[in-house]
Order: C-alpha cells, then sequence, then structure tokens
C-alpha cells in the first residue's frame, strides 16, 4: 500500500512539471506542403476545434494566417530548419501568425521569418506551448517587426528551445500574462533579447540571450491590465550584449519603451517586485552587468501613474549567487544613447570602472518622505570586487552629485 501511495504521490508530481498544452489525440489532423499556401490560408480559416495542422518540410510564403476562438489546436512542422514561413512579401497586415482566444496551443517545429510586425503573436490564450520555433529578421533595424515570439494577456505558457533574432523590441516577449516558463531558448541581435512585462509567475532558466543591445529585462510598465512580479531567472548565460539599440520611434521608442536600453545592459530590473535573480552567468555585457532601477528613472511623473496595476518602484529583490564580469570599457554604441550616456556620467563622477550592479537609489522614500536605508528590501549578496552603485539619480542635476559604492544597506545573508 506504501508503495501504491508512493507511485501515485511520483505521478502527481510530474503531472504538475509536465508541459501547460493540452495534451491528447486531435479528431483532425490536415498534411500540407509547399505549393499549397491557399489551401492552407483556408484551412486556418475554418478550423475546428481539437485540429492539427502539420506541414510538410520545405519553405511557405504567406501574407499572414490568423487563428480565433478555438480549443485544442496544434501547428506543427518538420523542424525549423526544414520548415519555413516567409512572410517577407506581405501585402497586407502585420503580424505572421496571429492567434486569439485559443485554449490548448501547440505551435512546434517551424521557422517565422520576416513579417513587417510581430512575427508570432499570442492573445487571450490559455495551455500555450511554443517549441522548436525560430523567429527570425534577416535585417536587425528599425524595420523589423517589434516581436519575435510575443505571448500576451495568456495563461500557461511555455517556450522552450526557441531562438529569436533581430526584432526592435524584443526577441522572447511575455506580456500581462500569468504562469510562463522561458527554457532553453536562444535570443541574438535583437533590442532585448527576452523580456517579462507586466508578467507573474514566471520562470526563466537555463536560456542563452548574447549580441542584443540588451539581453534580459524584467519590466512593469503602467497603464497595463496587471502589475507583474514573482519572477525568477536562474542558470542563463546572459552575455555579449553590446549593440547599437534599433527599437523604432513611437510604439517601442516612447519614455517607457525598450528604445531606454542602455547598449551594453545585460540584465535591466524596472519597476517590479519580487523578483530573484542567481546562478546566472552575466559576462561581457560591457555598459553593466545588471541595471535596477524605479520608473521614476524614465519618467519623473512616474507616480502619478501608481494604481492598482502599477508602482514605480522596484521591490524585493535578490540577486545573489551569480557570475558576473565586465570589459574594460564602454561598447562604442553607449555613447550615442540617451540612457548610455547616464552610464558614462557615472563612471565619469567615480573616477574608475562603472561597478556591474547600477542601482538608480529612489527607493519609495521619494514617496513617503523618510529616510530609510533600504525600505524596499534589496538584497545583494554577490562575491567579487567593483560590485555596486546606488547613482542617487534624484542629485544627478545637483552639483553636490555623489554616487556612492557602499552596498552596506543592500547586503543580505
Amino acid at each position: 500500500m506504501k508503495t501504491y501511495v508512493a507511485a501515485l504521490a511520483l505521478l502527481a508530481i510530474a503531472a504538475c512539471n509536465t508541459a501547460p498544452a493540452t495534451q491528447g489525440d486531435y479528431k483532425t489532423v490536415l498534411t500540407f506542403g509547399p505549393g499549397e499556401e491557399t489551401k492552407i490560408t483556408e484551412a486556418f480559416l475554418s478550423l475546428k476545434d481539437s485540429s492539427s495542422i502539420e506541414l510538410k518540410e520545405g519553405r511557405y510564403r504567406f501574407d499572414n494566417l490568423s487563428l480565433v476562438q478555438l480549443k485544442h489546436i496544434r501547428i506543427k512542422g518538420a523542424g525549423p530548419e526544414k520548415t519555413i514561413l516567409d512572410f517577407s512579401a506581405q501585402s497586407q497586415g502585420g503580424e505572421g501568425i496571429r492567434v486569439a482566444e485559443v485554449k490548448g496551443f501547440v505551435i512546434s517545429g517551424l521557422a517565422l521569418r520576416d513579417s513587417k510586425g510581430d512575427l508570432l503573436k499570442i492573445n487571450k490564450s490559455e495551455n500555450v506551448t511554443i517549441t522548436d520555433v525560430h523567429t527570425i529578421w534577416s535585417k536587425s533595424d528599425s524595420t523589423s517587426g517589434g516581436y519575435g515570439i510575443y505571448p500576451v494577456l495568456c495563461s500557461n505558457v511555455l517556450v522552450e528551445n526557441c531562438y529569436a533574432q533581430g526584432a526592435s523590441d524584443a526577441g522572447i516577449y511575455v506580456g500581462q500574462s500569468n504562469k510562463a516558463v522561458v527554457r532553453k531558448c536562444k535570443a541574438y541581435k535583437n533590442v532585448a533579447g527576452c523580456e517579462i512585462e507586466n508578467t507573474t509567475n514566471a520562470e526563466v532558466y537555463d536560456n542563452e540571450f548574447y549580441g542584443n543591445t540588451a539581453g534580459f529585462l524584467v519590466f512593469d510598465l503602467p497603464d497595463l491590465s496587471q502589475r507583474g512580479g514573482h519572477v525568477k531567472a536562474y542558470n542563463n548565460h546572459i552575455h555579449d550584449n553590446n549593440e547599437r539599440n534599433f527599437a523604432k520611434a513611437g510604439s517601442f521608442g516612447t519614455s517607457w519603451g525598450v528604445g531606454n536600453a542602455a547598449p551594453g545592459s545585460g540584465v535591466i530590473i524596472q519597476a517590479t517586485s519580487d523578483v530573484e535573480l542567481y546562478n546566472n552567468r552575466i559576462l561581457n555585457n560591457n555598459s553593466s552587468a545588471i541595471i535596477l532601477v524605479s520608473g521614476f528613472f524614465v519618467d519623473g511623473k512616474a507616480g502619478e501613474k501608481i494604481n492598482a496595476n502599477y508602482f514605480p518602484v522596484s521591490k524585493n529583490i535578490m540577486i545573489h549567487d551569480n557570475t558576473l564580469e565586465m570589459g574594460p570599457a564602454f561598447p562604442e554604441p553607449v555613447y550615442a544613447h540617451h540612457t548610455g550616456k547616464i552610464l558614462v556620467a557615472i563612471e565619469q563622477k567615480l573616477g574608475a570602472r562603472i561597478p556591474m550592479i547600477v542601482y538608480d537609489g529612489i527607493s519609495t522614500n521619494v514617496l513617503t518622505n523618510q529616510q530609510l536605508q533600504n525600505p524596499d528590501s534589496i538584497c545583494i549578496r554577490q562575491a567579487g570586487q567593483n560590485l555596486f552603485v546606488n547613482v542617487n539619480a534624484l542629485q544627478m542635476e545637483s552639483k553636490d552629485w555623489r554616487p556612492s559604492t557602499d552596498m552596506t544597506a543592500f547586503n543580505c545573508q
């Protein structure tokens, strides 16, 4: 009897760790090959619940594809090097594949290329699995779409074994969602490699984010549907993110957008809460390994935006046991970037190489008019030299401005 109970317990644990997408057979399986794009487009528009579309090896050319209000759906290719969906000749629509209000959605084994807008957008859906999907723009510049892999307003999301390149915002983005995992992915030559924005209960691990403007971002922005938090990022390799910021003007380059990410940023944490960053290798991001800032850093009026879904000061942040290394000098693109110039000014004021962890020093004291040492529970446990600077950003325009490298108040055991 004990053995039986133990076996049931193990099965229960295994069930909790399986992929979130609905599993099981599909009532309808439709198989297509290259040259059947018209049939494929019609199939997407007429698809019924519990259907699988399987695409053979080859290159397919589409304007766009759309799935709406369905259950138990799969799109399956022969592998991202074999099944390629090319959106470069779009004459209408901006997105490559758009999925909305689908419960139990799986997409795997495909490469999506060169749409005008986002390559794969999944909106208001549940139990989503994105695996072995590549999203690629041939050029990494402002003509690229904003997001490669883009689940938003979703629940139970798994993104694994994916690759994203060339996005003018984020290669892999999870926004305004609940319960998300990003693992074993790579992101290269995007503005942001991966971004978790206004999302709760997310884990990001075993990924490689490299060659971007900024490697990994955890953000909360105002005026969105929910507040984010409870994010863990661990066992990631975040390195050599030193490229120029090519975010679009307008929606992607506003005062709140990823256009603020300075070239050379490894990790940026902004205006969110309950984040744990640990056991990562954050290497050769040569403006900062980790930046921790409030919404006030990008908008002095951030306090006016406080509501149930937004609080501008980062709270309950734990940074520990990461491997941090930086090169001896800033990357060249930082000198032409507005936030980059601030980092250069900090280094000049210190008269020594900028430390690896940059904290803006703007706490809830600015809202409470108190003088507490660490009111927002910022916890740093890191070994090494030249680790930390408190920018004291509210004093930057004063002739008495002095950044501080004293991290005593933020040391934790």
